[in-house]
């Protein structure tokens, strides 16, 4: 049976999505339960979310799943009988917010910062901390990070889900199995082609794919993009959920045919739907970094209650990886053998082997993450998401 989320699908959500910066702490996120004192001190966990336009939608939903998860954690004792209190700082993405950001998790005493979304949000937090008169040297684990290769060792950045290469990777070596031997590539602007495009053509290379560039968006287009653009049956799209609905509708279409479109882990198809879906004449693919929101694995279903019991929130891909997330954070402090500092909680990471989340298994070897999750859904062209 297809998914079918709760929330609203006007634009309204959009609206209230895009608050000025002096409300981007008021964004409708409902507050974290405080941490009781019972047991000892708590231990402090930050979390800093980039809530500029191509995150809000990844932002607002792994932030609130990593709340339902250190909820659930406090409930059941907290972590070393210790409870954590989970200090989210919501951020515009502007170097100016980050520095507020970075300004305020070296006031906070955390031990660690858990669950950073944006990939531009997590180098700049590595550089702040190397740049730190006060020599802060802070973990930061489980970000929400696409473009894992360009955080070295040396950033403490402790990954556990897969970047753009390997659900690249998944994405396309599905379609060379089908016979598929040539597609389009589209992104949603300037600055993810700068990124993600090396990263693209080394993954179609390795699978015998050709690529086909379409126009991106405020840059001129070439006659073979164009081109592309009206002829490539299948198109991967790099960017985020608002970006993706726009491109659908602007994706020229022959008569009689059906175009799909693979999208990765950035985009939330419950969302797209929400924005109005595609047009019937095209299909969208999504790789996801977690289990499908039906799976019978134990995270599962403790996202599900733990989202039920404590937001009124529909479940959700990128929901379901803050609490996965945090989970993961909350293991690694309870696997501390001292007291939970920032130098102890970064040797430990240093030293990490595999862990099991509830039936979700990270595989690390210290600071190095060995595999990582990929499946997919599908928004087909009638509404249903299939997964």
């Amino acid at each position: 049976m297809p998914l079918v989320s709760r929330f609203s699908h006007s634009p309204a959500r959009r609206r209230w999505l895009q608050g000025s910066a002096a409300a981007l702490a008021a964004w409708g996120l409902p507050a974290a339960g405080q941490a009781r004192t019972e047991g000892g001190a708590p231990v402090t966990v930050a979390q800093v979310v980039d809530m500029s336009p191509g995150l809000q939608d990844v932002g607002r939903d792994f932030l609130v799943g990593a709340q339902a998860a250190w909820q659930s954690v406090n409930a059941q004792g907290g972590v070393q009988g210790r409870q954590v209190r989970h200090l989210p700082i919501v951020t515009d993405g502007s170097r100016q917010g980050l520095q507020g950001a970075w300004q305020r998790i070296e006031s906070s005493h955390c031990v660690m910062l858990s669950g950073c979304v944006g990939d531009a949000a997590t180098r700049a937090l590595s550089e702040l901390q190397a740049q730190s008169p006060a020599g802060t040297r802070l973990a930061q684990v489980a970000p929400w990070v696409q473009a894992e290769a360009a955080h070295a060792p040396g950033s403490h950045v402790f990954g556990i889900f897969p970047g753009y290469q390997e659900q690249m990777a998944h994405a396309l070596k599905t379609l060379a199995t089908v016979g598929v031997r040539d597609m389009g590539v589209a992104f949603a602007g300037a600055p993810q082609r700068a990124q993600a495009l090396e990263t693209v053509q080394r993954a179609a290379t390795a699978l015998g794919l050709q690529l086909h560039l379409l126009p991106t968006p405020g840059q001129a287009a070439s006659v073979a993009e164009r081109r592309a653009e009206q002829t490539q049956a299948i198109v991967l799209f790099i960017g985020g959920t608002p970006e993706l609905h726009a491109f659908a509708r602007r994706l020229p279409v022959q008569p009689g045919t059906h175009r799909y479109i693979v999208a990765l882990a950035d985009v939330n198809l419950q969302v797209l739907a929400q924005l109005g879906g595609t047009p019937r004449h095209s299909s969208v693919i999504a790789t996801q970094a977690v289990p499908l929101l039906t799976s019978t694995l134990g995270v599962v279903r403790a996202y599900r209650q733990a989202l039920a019991r404590y937001f009124d929130e529909p479940p959700s891909p990128q929901g379901l990886a803050g609490f996965v997330s945090a989970r993961y954070a909350a293991a690694v402090l309870s696997g501390l053998r001292a007291e939970p500092t920032r130098a102890n909680v970064l040797q430990a990471l240093r030293e990490r082997t595999d862990s099991d989340i509830d039936g979700f298994m990270v595989r690390c070897a210290g600071s190095e993450r060995r595999s990582g999750y990929v499946t997919q859904t599908m928004l087909a062209a009638d509404g249903r998401i299939i997964g």
